[in-house]
């Protein structure tokens, strides 16, 4: 094999080096293109993502504000209907009060009616009995005339009182009021039929000795002495214990 010279080896060395050298630093060139270009797709890829994402986030916010702006439209729907409500639960308080305070009057109202003809119980001159409220009433009406003096008006009001109430356990007591206030009208003969009729019907009557007395007062009244005697003394033996009798023996003393 033949030798080749110092100088050509060196060349071709030389050569070889520089060969390498510059694959080496187009390598390195290569790489780094590729690096950045996939710093750069990676970049982008994540701006992209972000850019996704914020658009995401954005019509999520805006999904979200929607959502509160129902929200608040039904708290405030749910406010007036409240406030509906709220009214109408016066108004229906109101209305049930009223009702109430009716219901309350109407019943009111129905007692006291009832309370005009329920019987009520009566004390006068001793005798206890039941009188419906309307005969209570013309009764004490009729005996406030006669106290007033007005005797011919007590006299239309006693005898109407009788008529209407022929049964009235205050009968004796009508009976007993109209012959006085027929006596201070001069009217003798009625009184002393009334009277009688007392004395008749109910001689155990409080009134019965009054009544007896009052007959003998009539009696005299009509000049009739001798009637009027026997009537006291018939007085005297039907009631011995009475203020009547104490009277009715000092009119007898007087008649002598």
């Amino acid at each position: 094999m033949t030798a080749m010279p110092f100088f050509r080896i060196s060349r071709v060395v030389l050569a070889l080096a520089c060969t390498a050298s510059f694959a080496t630093a187009s390598q390195a060139a290569i790489f780094g293109d590729d690096e950045a270009r996939k710093a750069i797709i990676e970049l982008r890829q994540r701006l992209d993502a972000m850019q996704q994402a914020n658009q995401r986030a954005a019509e999520d916010t805006s999904q979200l504000r929607r959502s509160l702006l129902d929200l608040q439209a039904q708290i405030e729907t749910l406010r007036q209907d409240q406030a509906r409500l709220r009214g109408s639960n016066e108004q229906l308080l109101q209305q049930s009060s009223e009702l109430q305070r009716r219901q309350k009057d109407i019943a009111q109202g129905v007692e006291e009616r009832l309370k005009q003809f329920e019987p009520v119980a009566v004390t006068v001159d001793g005798q206890q009995f039941t009188a419906d409220p309307a005969e209570k009433r013309d009764f004490e009406a009729a005996l406030e005339v006669f106290r007033a003096g007005k005797f011919a008006d007590a006299n239309k009001s006693f005898a109407a009182f009788i008529r209407q109430y022929p049964r009235s356990g205050y009968l004796p007591s009508a009976r007993f009021w109209l012959g006085n206030a027929q006596y201070a009208e001069r009217d003798y003969k009625e009184a002393i039929a009334n009277f009688r009729s007392l004395l008749t019907a109910t001689p155990e009557h409080a009134r019965a000795p009054e009544a007896a007395l009052s007959i003998a007062n009539c009696q005299i009244e009509l000049k009739d002495n001798r009637a009027a005697r026997k009537t006291l003394e018939d007085l005297v033996k039907a009631y011995p214990r009475s203020e009547a009798a104490v009277a009715a023996k000092e009119q007898l003393s007087r008649l002598k």
